[in-house]
């Protein structure tokens, strides 16, 4: 089919296009508490309610797998490609600028409001995509699936449950992330580490440190209570700490004490080195204060050697790796807690596909015991979908179709929807220099990337599935 006719098709279909993405965006779809029927709350269920009501409209036939998941499909062939899209959301903060979360607005070439790029307009997108298709008479092969789920921002139980009851696809892809194609996703490992302490009342002394929200987040706040140590001993301490960090350090009188706060700047535990990790600038003032001897203080100069601030890749650790697929091994630690008989914390880690049991988790237990803590580990295989597969080709030359850019795979440390599927890439919705706001304030989605996705989805559909 002529490119001219599918961009065509879209030009004259953008109105209707962003009007439907609006319409599902005005429904507040974060994970709710479940009701009968509707397993992540109601939200979730009237989003996808919402979605199956327009396919059905577009003559469509749907299926609702119990409100994980939705169906459409293209026509009643055998399937040989699965789209796989979702409609459950992150919750949204009241520090929005631009419009209300859930009440969606154009402007200047941006549709603002919580889903619009993760990922409810990729979603409608691609059901316009099918529309398309079949709107412009290509003949198919093969059918394509378009599947929408309701759970994935919390852990993705919807998909299992869909893959539980259906086989996939020969091939799949989600327009859940960015072009041209991501084809790699690091593997995780989380590691839970944990000391209890002998109890000691010497002085100077860390009464108590809370870092972190999230294991996988780089967060920007740490605090801690040091009992023996007036702000003006403290002083330079900090200030030396400040300038081999580059994080924001503050000493508020307390009882008995300081107590210390720490601003650093957050960042996806995926890509660590782009945040300034304000646990590890607090380990390291800590472990360079001239505290009394005592377990306690000794626990928090071993973890502050194994995570120096600022090392990023498991150089102390010993577990620093590379690989020319998937690019280098990343590791932070974001939860931090000192009390006066144990010292918890969990690191996160996105491994490359050369990492193994023996390189990695057997190196982290045995460092980890040497400083004596105790590791709990949950780890999560590398995904990797070979590029020079037919797939992988066609996905990349319909984006330089379109675009006129070069196609290249990508690798990540993140995590995406096909992440456990065998032939699965992430493929879009986004240029890969927009930043969408996804999961903050403001999120936008581009109108024209909107348009020239659908325009690349509809080609993709065509080249691997077209008679």
């Amino acid at each position: 089919m002529e490119q001219a006719r599918i961009t065509a098709y879209f030009a004259a279909h953008k109105q209707a296009l962003l009007d439907d993405i609006c319409r599902v965006v005005r429904i507040r779809s974060d994970k709710g508490e479940a009701e009968p029927g509707k397993p992540f709350g109601a939200g979730p269920a009237a989003a996808l309610a919402e979605v199956l009501r327009l396919a059905e409209s577009m003559g469509f036939a749907t299926k609702n797998y119990d409100n994980y998941v939705g169906t459409v499909d293209l026509n009643d062939k055998e399937r040989g490609l699965d789209i796989l899209a979702h409609l459950d959301v992150v919750p949204a903060g009241d520090d929005w600028t631009v419009t209300q979360p859930f009440e969606p607005v154009e402007q200047n070439g941006k549709l603002y409001g919580r889903g619009t790029a993760d990922d409810k307009g990729p979603a409608v997108v691609a059901l316009y995509a099918l529309k398309a298709v079949k709107d412009l008479g290509a003949p198919l092969k093969q059918n394509v699936r378009l599947i929408v789920g309701t759970d994935e921002e919390c852990g993705s139980s919807d998909i299992a449950y869909y893959y539980g009851k259906e086989p996939e696809a020969p091939m799949t892809f989600s327009p859940d992330a960015e072009f041209p194609v991501i084809n790699v996703e690091k593997g995780r490992v989380e590691g839970s580490l944990s000391a209890s302490l002998v109890p000691s009342g010497a002085l100077p002394r860390v009464k108590w440190a809370d870092a972190g929200v999230k294991a996988n987040v780089v967060h920007h706040t740490a605090r801690a209570l040091v009992e023996g140590l007036d702000a003006d001993a403290l002083a330079p301490y900090l200030k030396q700490a400040a300038e081999r960090t580059g994080a924001k350090f503050t000493a508020a009188l307390a009882e008995n004490g300081a107590e210390i706060t720490v601003k650093g700047e957050a960042a996806h535990a995926s890509t660590p080195e782009q945040g300034n990790n304000a646990l590890t600038a607090l380990l390291t003032l800590l472990a360079a204060l001239p505290l009394a001897e005592s377990d306690g203080a000794a626990r928090l100069r071993a973890l502050a050697k194994l995570f120096p601030h600022g090392d990023t890749v498991g150089k102390a650790l010993g577990v620093a790796m590379s690989d020319e697929v998937s690019g280098p091994l990343t590791i932070s630690l974001n939860l931090l807690h000192v009390d006066g008989t144990s010292v918890s914390g969990v690191f996160d880690c996105r491994a490359p596909i050369c990492a193994t049991e023996e390189n990695l988790q057997n190196v982290l237990s045995a460092r980890t015991a040497e400083a004596g803590f105790k590791l709990e580990q949950q780890s999560t295989p590398a995904h990797h979908v070979p590029g020079d597969t037919p797939f992988v080709r066609t996905l990349l030359k319909c984006y330089e179709q379109y675009t006129g850019r070069k196609g290249e795979c990508q690798s990540t440390g993140g995590g995406t929807y096909v992440h456990a599927l065998k032939n699965g890439v992430a493929f879009g919705c986004s240029l890969p220099e927009t930043d969408n706001r996804m999961h903050g304030a403001d999120e936008f989605a581009v109108v024209d990337e909107l348009l020239l996705a659908g325009q690349i989805f509809t080609q993709a559909i065509l080249d691997l599935c077209g008679a």
